[in-house]
C-alpha cells in the first residue's frame, strides 16, 4: 500500500511517499481503508520540527481520517466490516483525565495519511451515514477540542458569550456548538469575506482584528463592560494578553493553539482580578467525542471543509495552508 511518511532531513522534516506492508490486524484490532484525512496546524508544526516531540527514524503523518473498516481481528465485537469509523487523536484514552502516557496519532505513533492502517477497535468511533468521509475526517482534533473545551471543560449555558479568534476549523466547530446551545458569538479574522461567512454560520458580533486592533477593548464595548464568559485562545501566547482583558467575570480562557507567536509581557492581574480560569486543552477522550458525535447528530451540525485535495497532492494541501487562505477545515481524500 501507498502511505506518505515524514522522517528527520538535513533541513526539519522530509516528507515522501513510500511503499509498505500493512499485514493482518492482530487481537482486538481492525484493518481500517482509509477515505478522507484532515489538515492541522500541529501537523505544519511536526513538518517544521516545531512541535514537541522527537521523531526517530519515520513515521505516517496527520492524526484525523475517516475509513471503512476492511479486516477484523479476534476478539472485536463491536465492529464489523463496512463499518464507517473515524479514529481518536489520542489513540488509548478512553474516558477519565489525561494521562501523560497517552500516545498521539501522527507524533508518537503512526497517523493515518496512508492507503490502510491498522489500529485497537477502542481507537475508532462509527461515524453517522450523514457525514461524509472528508467531514468525518475532521472530527478527531478539531472538532473534538472545540467541544472539549465550551461543553466539556467550559460548561457552557445558553445565554452566554463566546469569543473564538479566527476561522479555522477550531474557532468554526466553537461557533457551531455555542449557536447550538444558545450562546452568543463574538468572532475575530483578519479577512471581511471570512467573517461575512462566519455570520452566515451564526456569528454574532464581527471583529476585524487587522482594522480594529485592540480587539479585546471592542469586546467589552460591544458587551457593555461584561466580556466573553468562555474564550476559545488559538494564538497562543502573542494573542493571550488581549484574550485576558477581553475575558469577563468568572470566566475561562481555553488555550489550544500558539499561532501568533510568542509575547513574554503577559501579565497575570487579571486572572486574579477578574477570577479568570486559564485552561489549556489537549484535544479529549473517545467519551467525549462520543458526547459530540450524539450532539452534532441531534442538531445537525455538518463541519466546514473548504478545500479538498487528493492523496497525492498533499504538498499542495500543506502550502495552502501555510498560506491561511482558508475557511475551515482543509482535506485529503484517497
Amino acid at each position: 500500500m501507498n502511505a506518505w511518511k515524514l522522517s528527520p532531513g538535513q533541513n526539519g522534516m522530509d516528507l515522501d511517499q513510500h511503499n509498505v506492508s500493512i499485514g493482518e490486524p492482530g487481537e482486538g484490532e481492525v484493518r481500517v481503508r482509509i477515505h478522507a484525512a484532515s489538515l492541522n496546524k500541529r501537523d505544519l508544526m511536526i513538518l517544521g520540527g516545531q512541535y514537541p516531540v522527537n521523531i526517530e527514524g519515520s513515521i505516517i503523518p496527520l492524526s484525523d481520517g475517516a475509513g471503512e473498516i476492511t479486516a477484523v481481528g479476534e476478539n472485536v465485537d463491536n465492529l464489523s466490516i463496512g463499518d464507517r469509523v473515524s479514529n481518536l487523536f489520542w489513540r488509548d484514552w478512553i474516558d477519565g483525565p489525561a494521562l501523560a502516557d497517552h500516545v498521539a496519532m501522527g507524533a508518537e505513533i503512526d497517523g493515518v495519511l496512508a492507503d490502510e492502517i491498522i489500529l485497537p477497535a477502542h481507537a475508532l468511533v462509527k461515524i453517522p451515514n450523514t457525514l461524509s468521509y472528508a467531514e468525518a475526517a475532521t472530527l478527531p482534533c478539531a472538532a473534538l477540542t472545540a467541544w472539549n473545551a465550551l461543553m466539556e471543560t467550559g460548561d457552557l449555558k445558553a445565554g452566554q458569550t463566546v469569543l473564538t479568534l479566527g476561522t479555522g476549523g477550531v474557532s468554526l466547530f466553537a461557533l457551531q456548538f455555542a449557536k447550538s446551545v444558545g450562546a452568543r458569538v463574538i468572532i475575530t479574522s483578519s479577512s471581511d469575506e471570512k467573517l461575512a461567512r462566519a455570520k452566515e454560520l451564526g456569528a454574532d458580533i464581527l471583529i476585524n482584528y487587522v482594522t480594529t486592533p485592540n480587539w479585546a477593548e471592542e469586546v467589552q464595548r460591544l458587551t457593555e463592560g461584561k466580556g466573553a464568559d468562555v474564550v476559545i485562545e488559538t494564538g497562543g501566547p502573542g494573542t493571550l494578553s488581549q484574550s485576558l482583558e477581553a475575558a469577563g467575570f468568572s470566566s475561562q480562557v481555553t488555550m489550544i493553539g500558539v499561532q501568533a507567536g510568542a509575547d513574554q509581557s503577559i501579565s497575570p492581574l487579571p486572572l486574579l482580578f477578574k477570577k479568570i480560569r486559564l485552561q489549556g486543552i489537549m484535544v479529549g477522550n473517545r467519551v467525549m467525542f462520543e458526547n459530540m458525535l450524539n450532539h452534532m447528530i441531534k442538531h445537525n451540525i455538518r463541519p466546514v471543509v473548504d478545500q479538498i485535495f487528493n492523496f497525492n497532492e498533499l504538498p499542495a494541501a500543506i502550502q495552502t495552508m501555510t498560506t491561511s487562505v482558508h475557511f475551515g477545515k482543509i482535506a485529503i481524500v484517497n
